[in-house]
């Protein structure tokens, strides 16, 4: 557990902020997410919002990735990275955004139709938004982390959808990414305890097909191994005494 750093209610203050930041550049950029926009544009859109908000993006340049948001079109689970691709009639779209706020870091996503979609779309869309909203449901103070990816996964298992196994949530505060790791599927433990002073994001990624994924060549872009269709919806949370807060609601 010494691993895991548990935060003061002075550093929930910073987290609210950052966490607020996050969510408002998701409000900003939604209207932009429209058939004919590149996904460059939105994050270039995105870049200057932060930007003028007096943050980061924690993404740019973050182990070298390119761009300061991620875009995942389609069959893209995570990691895309923005480009001259212009969003079609009929896309879904992933917006992961992490800012950097005095030091502190908010990370949220969330996946957008474009236009009109087919009715498989919407519903895993829609699928993915409540697999994230049932894992917030399941923290508890002195709860236990396995908890969350149990009742993700016994949710999304009614539905015929598959949960992705190779990407989690994660600790968040002055690090981007730091210790737990937050598991969306049952993995059969209950794992670390969930105590007081802890934030961490819930992020489950959701696809029609197979759950198995695959890298392309630019060493960031995971696609579904089978071209299917994946969701995901992100949130950060902190831990209280008795009771959980949505910093990126």
């Amino acid at each position: 557990m010494s691993e895991i750093e548990i935060y003061s209610l002075d550093d929930l203050g910073y987290m609210r902020n950052s966490g607020r930041l996050a969510r408002d550049v998701l409000l900003f950029i939604e209207p932009h997410v429209q058939p004919g926009v590149s996904t460059s544009t939105l994050n270039d859109l995105c870049h200057d919002f932060i930007t003028q908000n007096g943050a980061t993006s924690a993404t740019l340049n973050y182990n070298g990735f390119p761009k300061s948001i991620c875009t995942s079109v389609n069959h893209v689970i995570c990691h895309g990275i923005p480009g001259e691709y212009k969003l079609r009639q009929g896309d879904i779209i992933n917006i992961d955004v992490t800012v950097n706020l005095e030091g502190w870091h908010g990370d949220t996503s969330k996946t957008f139709l474009v236009g009109k979609c087919t009715k498989l779309a919407e519903t895993l869309v829609r699928t993915a938004e409540r697999a994230l909203n049932v894992g917030i449901t399941a923290v508890k103070p002195f709860g236990y982390f396995g908890d969350i990816g149990a009742a993700i996964q016994q949710f999304v298992d009614r539905t015929g959808f598959s949960i992705v196994r190779d990407y989690c949530g994660h600790g968040i505060g002055r690090e981007m990414h730091s210790k737990p790791a937050v598991l969306h599927y049952d993995c059969r433990e209950k794992g670390e305890q969930i105590l007081p002073g802890m934030f961490f994001t819930i992020e489950p990624m959701i696809n029609v097909g197979s759950y198995k994924s695959r890298i392309l060549n630019d060493g960031w872009t995971a696609v579904t191994i089978d071209k299917s269709l994946s969701a995901q919806f992100e949130h950060t949370i902190a831990v209280m005494n008795d009771s959980i807060e949505i910093l990126t609601e």
